[in-house]
């Protein structure tokens, strides 16, 4: 009896784990994988850096590590908002070094591809298109998908 062939249906029923994260009022969202995102954390002590960028809140020491937080609001340039219950840091590693991204909320969720488009690019005027890897949704709760590979690289170059 022949093998039964399903990798089409299988593809289209696969989900990955996405980090989605609130600034203002839209929502992002990053592939957990492809980005290295190890863990969202609840906001703890953020030590300022003097003469650090603008955009970088500080340091804090997150299981033992020295961990730079850079705020995401400030990066893409968008008005002021005080820390508070729902803030989250977005723990990813980048280039061998763990990165915090301060952002308003966040959550993982597992998104079905057939919910991702990598066609649509560019759908937010307050986001640079380079750093906008395409759309997806929840629920019909739209979310747009960041590289944020691409952001961390411009910030240290």
């Amino acid at each position: 009896m022949p093998e039964e062939r399903t990798g089409a249906n299988v593809d289209a029923e696969e989900t990955r784990p996405y980090a989605i994260f609130r600034l203002g009022d839209k929502e992002f969202g990053v592939d957990v994988k492809n980005m290295n995102i190890k863990e969202i954390a609840k906001i703890t002590t953020i030590t300022r850096v003097p003469r650090s960028a603008d955009f970088i809140e500080g340091v804090t020491n997150h299981r033992g590590n020295l961990v730079t937080v850079i705020s995401l609001r400030k990066w893409f340039g968008l008005e002021h908002k005080e820390i508070d219950a729902d803030s989250r840091i977005i723990i990813a590693e980048f280039e061998g070094n763990p990165v915090g991204m301060l952002v308003d909320a966040a959550e993982v969720l597992m998104i079905s591809m057939t919910d991702i488009d990598v066609t649509a690019k560019d759908v937010t005027a307050e986001i640079s298109k380079e750093y906008q890897v395409g759309v997806g949704k929840i629920e019909n709760r739209p979310f747009i998908l960041l590289d944020l590979k691409q952001v961390l690289a411009k910030e240290e170059g």
